[in-house]
């Protein structure tokens, strides 16, 4: 897909952060848009700041679950019949969750899982055959610098994020198979300044891996690992679309994660450890 005009993108989590800025870039690119959030006002936001700034744009909003299987394929099918096809749908929704594995419980899992995995796999399938009907098509599905790399007090994230790369890389090579005019890539990030870090479950159990209080860890984790702007991450996501990228990584946190594993496949899991006991050492 080398040009995004006139096509019909759909986003979820488009409410803010990445998903917002890439409503935005598509939006000046001249691609209609399907948006979709479980925050009404996010979402609202979005959509008029689009409808004010690109008024040749076909834009349409519906607040939807990602985690809710019915409510997924109901607003693929209303998406397809509104827009007339879907070309490309980019499953962004996300949350994040940090615990100890005996901290944390089956509910924090489950929530997390719900969300961040199973919506995926909502979206891929909801939208999938509407890609497909399109003849030209590209599944985006978002996973972390934390689906190449595990740290501690970040099991139930990691878990999500390796499971959205493992399945999206076994898609890829299904669709590369079958030759049917859909591609998809997984996408990376690395720190991204948005808000997912003042959402995130925290709990207690924390306090154990980096010495400090839930707010503390919080505020540290926000200054020090969120570094690029969601504007910039639109678009390198956008550009590994047009070109057809299996894996697109975001920032350079991302870039030395990713040679560091190719170079220190399980070495890397000490140094993480070392870290961190460094930084307790000193703090």
């Amino acid at each position: 897909m080398k040009s995004f005009r006139n096509k019909v993108a759909a986003i979820t989590g488009a409410g803010s952060g990445i998903g917002r800025a890439l409503a935005y870039e598509l939006a000046a690119q001249g691609c209609h848009l399907a948006l979709s959030d479980v925050d009404a006002a996010g979402l609202e936001a979005t959509r008029d700041a689009l409808t004010a700034r690109f008024g040749d744009v076909c834009v349409s909003t519906e607040v939807v679950d990602v985690a809710d299987r019915a409510q997924m394929h109901a607003w693929a099918d209303r998406v397809a019949g509104q827009h007339g096809r879907v070309n490309l749908i980019f499953n962004n929704a996300g949350v994040a969750h940090a615990g100890t594995v005996e901290g944390s419980g089956y509910d924090e899992y489950e929530w997390i899982t719900n969300i961040n995995f199973w919506g995926v796999v909502h979206g891929t399938k909801a939208f999938l055959p509407h890609l497909k009907a399109s003849g030209e098509g590209h599944v985006v599905n978002i996973s972390s610098i934390f689906g190449l790399f595990a740290q501690p007090g970040m099991s139930a994230y990691n878990a999500t994020k390796f499971a959205v790369r493992g399945f999206t890389e076994s898609l890829r090579q299904e669709l590369d198979l079958e030759g049917c005019g859909v591609s998809v890539s997984c996408v990376h990030p690395g720190g991204i300044k948005t808000d997912i870090g003042n959402r995130a479950r925290m709990n207690d159990s924390m306090a154990s891996i980096t010495g400090h209080s839930t707010g503390a860890t919080r505020k540290m984790f926000n200054e020090q690992m969120l570094r690029t702007t969601p504007e910039k991450a639109a678009q390198v996501i956008l550009r590994g679309v047009r070109r057809d990228r299996r894996r697109i990584l975001i920032g350079a946190d991302a870039r030395a994660v990713d040679i560091t594993l190719r170079l220190l496949p399980s070495l890397y899991q000490r140094m993480v450890t070392m870290s961190i006991r460094l930084a307790a050492r000193f703090a």
